[in-house]
């Protein structure tokens, strides 16, 4: 191993001979403390005083409304302290730590959430500084919640970060100086986490951030030497089919995405996923195969699938991707597949085009045009009364249609969905909420449904009942009410298609405002975009109005935001990633926050488990 240098210990701003030197970010601190206080108080900056790097990060600090003036960091009580990364930089921590033994310096080793794992310190002062300003295991030094500083900032922009003094943007940080820089794994290219160097900012000098960087690559070299064979012949393959094509190439495992720049500009983001589903289905039988799939944005795909390896339960392989007209596809030899996501007319009032939410809306279609008697089903707030509305908007305008609520269960309502049963032709009943009726409304409705449940006559009216999940759907009064109706649709939660709120932030404030002039600005509809929207559709239009009550003109900006919406995820799920989180909430409220009871049920270990609940942000008391 190569040796490592520290960072000086001769006074700052003397040379050898001792005569004064002025260099580097720190050669004015003054005037980078006036410039972060003009800042902190809207007043212009001085040109050139403020790194580019520094200001943007201050900016996002202020985005994140990280508090100037005091530190206030959350502690991970569950950080996996097995991990891959802390196993393979440990022994060269441990090197680097005996070199740096009688400096004033610190190795710091975090992971991609900025949580610090593992901190070697020589000096005992500014071991005990270190501590007071919670820069100890545990603690996440994330930009959200510390600000502008070496671990955080390498992190937001994925490269390494020199941060100085007053260039931190909480005060209480501006002694230190820090470089940090990024650590990726060798074959994904995705930042598993950060090494930084922190010492006092007196002995601070340019080549921390080179040091840092070199510490950071023996790592990632380690890592290369410890991947798995199947990882690395997935590499190779993907690198050589790269060298030979210029189209879009893509290689994926069962934990691993790669794909070229020509992938990025010709897939859909919304067509990603069922793409890779049956690209995933024709890898696992161990044979080259030529697909061709319908995608949910209209486009039919022709996918030559070349498996890397034929043994094993885990399929892995190099796609080859070509866009291509829809019957110019379907040539002679290839294996057609059309996906139950291709899209239909869009429905009046539904607004939203992601895989999921367009594969909902073509199901519901398809048992209108049917006429088959429908559950609506899923999480309250989804849009289940929308959709049926929308539905039969979209085929019969003109036609009759008519939504009884539940919650307003008397004789009268029975009497009404009797009478509607009874008297209207072709037509469309919505009954909303039937979870909720009493166990005599339950009956009584059964009784009333049981005459026409057969019934063969072309006019019987389509009905269609709405469910909240979990709402006494497993109850006996509830199952034969259901068991009325031959088909169920689920409906997914916006956390599923949370590429949609794209569109249905727009639409709704158009609602709002009545046309207004009123826009959403891209940072703002980034931290919408993050949300986990527990409340669904129905709480993102409740967040709207609160907006639009302030603001009924102009552009919405993330300090317009209400406060929950500040609950963001640190980037936006997949619908994969999204489903993967509720299972693991789920089977973590099954146990009674037991991590590793629930990490059995999952089928994956504790350290996988603990790792994805860091990873989404799943906050949940419990024994560990």
């Amino acid at each position: 191993m190569g040796q490592t240098r520290a960072p000086s210990t001769r006074p700052r701003g003397e040379n050898a001979t001792g005569a004064t030197v002025r260099n580097g970010p720190e050669a004015l601190p003054d005037r980078v403390a006036h410039a972060r206080v003009s800042f902190l108080v809207d007043d212009p900056l001085e040109p050139g005083i403020v790194r580019e790097p520094i200001l943007a990060s201050w900016t996002r600090s202020r985005q994140f409304d990280v508090a100037a003036d005091h530190l206030d960091l959350p502690y991970e009580t569950d950080a996996d302290r097995d991990s891959l990364l802390i196993r393979t930089a440990r022994p060269i921590l441990d090197e680097v730590a005996d070199e740096f033994a009688t400096e004033p310096v610190s190795v710091i080793l975090c992971d991609d959430d900025g949580v610090v794992l593992d901190r070697r310190t020589g000096d005992s002062g500014l071991e005990q500084h270190l501590d007071r300003i919670w820069l100890a295991p545990g603690f996440s030094y994330a930009e959200r919640y510390v600000g502008t500083n070496g671990i955080g900032t390498a992190l937001e922009g994925r490269g390494p970060a020199v941060v100085f003094g007053h260039e931190h943007y909480v005060e209480h940080l501006e002694d230190m100086a820090c470089a940090g820089a990024p650590i990726r794994h060798p074959v994904t290219g995705k930042v598993m986490g950060v090494l930084d160097l922190t010492c006092w900012r007196r002995e601070a000098n340019l080549m921390m951030a080179g040091m840092a960087g070199t510490i950071a690559r023996r790592i990632e070299e380690m890592l290369l030497a410890q991947s798995g064979r199947r990882e690395l012949t997935l590499l190779n393959d993907y690198l050589s089919t790269c060298r030979r094509s210029s189209g879009a190439i893509l290689a994926i495992s069962d934990d691993l995405l790669m794909m070229n720049d020509r992938a990025r500009e010709l897939l859909d983001p919304r067509d990603q996923v069922p793409l890779l589903a049956g690209a995933s289905e024709a890898l696992a039988t161990g044979r080259r195969q030529q697909l061709v799939l319908d995608l949910p944005s209209g486009a039919t795909a022709r996918v030559h699938c070349r498996p890397s390896w034929a043994e094993g339960d885990v399929p892995g392989g190099v796609l080859q991707v070509q866009i291509v007209p829809g019957g110019a596809a379907r040539s002679t030899g290839s294996h057609a597949l059309s996906s139950s996501c291709a899209p239909a007319a869009a429905l009046p009032a539904v607004v939203g085009s992601g895989a999921l939410w367009s594969k909902c809306c073509q199901a519901v279609d398809r048992h209108y045009q049917a006429r088959e008697w429908l559950v609506l089903e899923g999480e309250p707030g989804t849009g289940k009364t929308t959709l049926a509305r929308a539905t039969h908007q979209r085929r019969t305008p003109a036609g009759h249609l008519r939504v009884l609520d539940a919650d307003n269960w008397s004789p009268r309502w029975l009497a009404e969905v009797t009478e509607e049963l009874e008297t209207t032709e072709g037509g469309t009943l919505i009954l909303t909420h039937v979870d909720r009726l009493p166990v005599e409304g339950v009956q009584a409705l059964c009784d009333a449904l049981e005459p026409h449940r057969e019934s063969t006559d072309p006019e019987r009216p389509w009905l269609v009942v709405t469910v909240d999940r979990g709402k006494g759907a497993g109850t006996a009064d509830l199952v034969e009410l259901v068991d009325f109706f031959p088909r169920t649709v689920e409906v997914p939660p916006l956390r599923h298609h949370v590429e949609d709120v794209a569109e249905l932030v727009p639409y709704l404030i158009a609602r709002l405002t009545r046309g207004a002039d009123l826009t959403c600005s891209p940072e703002a509809m980034r931290v919408l975009m993050r949300n986990r929207w527990p409340g669904n559709v129905e709480q993102l239009y409740q967040v709207l109005r609160k907006i639009v009550a302030r603001r009924r003109t102009g552009i919405v900006g993330v300090r317009d935001l209400p406060p929950e919406c500040r609950a963001i995820t640190r980037r936006v799920l997949t619908p994969l990633e999204a489903i993967e989180c509720d299972a693991i909430v789920d089977a973590l409220l099954d146990t009674d926050g037991n991590k590793a009871e629930a990490a059995r049920h999952l089928g994956m270990s504790r350290a996988t488990i603990y790792r994805k609940i860091r990873g989404y942000g799943i906050s949940m008391p419990g024994p560990g």
